[in-house]
């Protein structure tokens, strides 16, 4: 079955998105669209070039018009975070690109699964949905998919266990006030630190574990200037999600449709994700100090909102 996907923006993140969606044989038409056209077309040459080895897919370099019938539209569009930034100091900039570049694009989008990865990324999730005016479930953001896969990392190094039997979730905000469920971390359906105990291990540091992956996407980008490899892949398994229909439970970002309570924004919480998106946001049962902190993590970015008017 023919698939196609249109990425907007061919920087660093969205090239590597183009590049592990070739990879994944999960798609069989990528139509790269950037401002720089040189650029999305020496990327589009580059990427078409590889296809002898991974398998049929057809990769070019388009306009908006050409993203028309993509079953999902990967919006990587904007500025970089730069060293000492938070990604809430991207915001104004990276709104006006997305305010522009949305409202062309839905002149020839005939619909789909919107999917925003540019930070910040919840509200700038926040704003395509009110822009696009597409049903809720069909716009998400890459949220915390990223963040809990790293949450789950740090658990399986900590414990020396196979990361796929770590079950951990950061919810909230893609930023600084991320919430880290630790309630209901398990390994192989085993709360962490009794686990750790059955091991024979200290229980985990939960502050250095938060502080690492708080501080993950900077330390990288002090480093190389960017984040692209792991924020691709937590795309692919998302696109994954939707094109098989997977009802795969993924933190991604949406709006919030009054999981605890809450209104007015969009932030990740564990949802089942398939076919059109977002089906079903699961509010887990949290600690109080845990649903304190994602009420603050949503009034973070409920001020961040009304710095663009939202």
């Amino acid at each position: 079955m023919a698939t196609k996907i249109g990425i907007i923006g061919a920087g660093r993140v969205g090239a590597t998105v183009a590049y592990t969606l070739m990879l994944s044989g999960l798609v069989t038409e990528i139509v790269l669209v950037d401002a720089d056209r040189a650029k999305a077309e020496g990327e589009a040459m580059d990427l078409a070039d590889g296809t002898a080895f991974t398998g049929p897919v057809r990769i070019y370099m388009g306009e908006y018009a050409d993203c028309r019938d993509a079953s999902i539209i990967v919006f990587c569009a904007g500025v970089g975070q730069r060293p000492g930034e938070s990604r809430l100091d991207l915001l104004q900039r990276n709104y006006e690109v997305l305010r522009d570049v949305l409202t062309a694009l839905m002149r020839s989008w005939s619909g789909g699964v919107l999917l925003m990865v540019t930070n910040p990324v919840d509200v700038l999730t926040y704003a395509a949905y009110k822009i696009a005016g597409l049903p809720a479930g069909q716009v998400m953001g890459s949220g915390t998919v990223l963040d809990s896969a790293r949450f789950r990392h740090l658990l399986s190094l900590y414990t020396r266990t196979d990361v796929r039997n770590v079950h951990a979730y950061v919810i909230g905000e893609h930023g600084e006030s991320e919430v880290f469920v630790w309630s209901k971390a398990t390994i192989a359906g085993v709360d962490i630190d009794e686990f750790c105990r059955r091991r024979g291990i200290p229980e985990p540091d939960r502050e250095y574990i938060v502080a690492r992956v708080r501080r993950a996407a900077a330390e990288i980008i002090s480093r190389k200037g960017a984040t692209n490899y792991a924020v691709s892949l937590a795309v692919r398994r998302i696109v994954e999600a939707v094109l098989h229909d997977q009802h795969s439970v993924l933190t991604v970002s949406g709006p919030l449709d009054g999981a605890y309570g809450l209104h007015g924004t969009c932030v990740s919480l564990p949802s089942i994700v398939g076919a059109n998106g977002r089906r079903q946001v699961l509010a887990l049962p949290l600690d109080p100090g845990e649903e304190a902190a994602l009420r603050k993590s949503v009034a973070v970015l409920q001020d961040a909102q009304r710095q663009i008017g939202l």
